[in-house]
């Protein structure tokens, strides 16, 4: 079996599993279900990306979420780009939260919550989010073309997660850097829980997020960030993907450059929705382009 389509099984049978045995415990009272300890049935089922960050970043984490507007919209739909590699969706080292593989940049911890805008915002179990963006200079792993030049074979800032019993995916990476002709941005797809990941994969959604201006700029102004400011694209309503709107698809941040930012969004996803089903295959010499500019 696909390893991430057996992650994603397993995670909704333990979501069963634990609405069952909080619905057999219900007479018991709420003091007796939570008052199980860190060996508790809630406790084993939640998956790598819940346990994947310190109490600290838990608690940040779920803070954004708490003051994160859910207002059951489904996400904007975008492209994909130039530079998914879905090839690797069917490796199995992809399922991780840890997704820096020892790239430099400011930390970004980030988290998606996933609601099903077809059943009351009810949280969506073991489906698959697949991330991935640029590193801090604006390169991508996995290809070598003329402005994406050594960087095949590699697979640094790419991952996959499932989502556990309350919806959520959780990764570790960096603030990501710009390349000429795009504000800065992470991809983002969502598979139907159950599916067998590959090349030819159907998504629920594909889309992007997008970053607050005064946190990139801050964030561009540190030495690490050799590039500087973006000065190619410097407004969301200059951007070819996000100029008709960020509503669905703005991350909320809290941080700072020198501790670094944890980051949350919500995202509705209809999963009778079908997104693309094509390889992303090899990309031209220079990012291929539509009306307004590269992807």
């Amino acid at each position: 079996m696909n390893p991430l389509k057996k992650a994603a099984d397993a995670a909704v049978s333990m979501s069963t599993s634990r609405r069952g045995a909080l619905g057999a415990l219900s007479g018991l009272g709420a003091l007796t279900i939570w008052g199980c300890g860190g060996n508790s049935a809630d406790s084993a089922s939640e998956t790598a990306s819940a346990s994947a960050v310190d109490a600290a970043s838990e608690s940040g984490l779920e803070k954004i979420l708490a003051t994160t507007t859910t207002t059951c919209t489904v996400v904007a739909e975008e492209t994909e780009g130039p530079y998914p590699l879905r090839a690797i969706l069917s490796n199995s080292a992809m399922l991780r939260s840890d997704m820096t593989e020892s790239k430099t940049g400011v930390p970004l911890t980030l988290r998606i919550k996933l609601i099903d805008v077809n059943n009351a915002c009810a949280p969506i179990v073991g489906a698959s989010v697949y991330i991935w963006h640029c590193d801090k200079d604006g390169l991508y792993s996995g290809y070598d073309v003329n402005n994406n030049a050594g960087q095949a074979g590699l697979t640094y800032l790419r991952a996959v997660q499932v989502s556990d019993s309350t919806g959520r995916v959780t990764f570790k990476s960096i603030f990501p850097g710009w390349y000429a002709g795009r504000i800065t941005h992470i991809h983002a797809m969502v598979f139907l829980a159950g599916s067998s990941l590959g090349n030819s994969s159907t998504a629920m959604a594909t889309t992007q997020f997008g970053f607050p201006p005064a946190v990139t700029t801050a964030v561009y102004n540190s030495a690490l960030y050799t590039k500087g400011q973006n000065t190619s694209v410097t407004s969301f309503s200059a951007d070819n993907v996000f100029s008709d709107g960020t509503s669905t698809e703005l991350l909320t941040l809290s941080g700072s450059v020198s501790a670094g930012y944890l980051g949350a969004i919500v995202l509705g996803i209809d999963q009778t929705h079908s997104s693309g089903g094509s390889g992303g295959g090899t990309p031209p010499t220079s990012p291929p382009t539509r009306p307004g500019g590269v992807v």
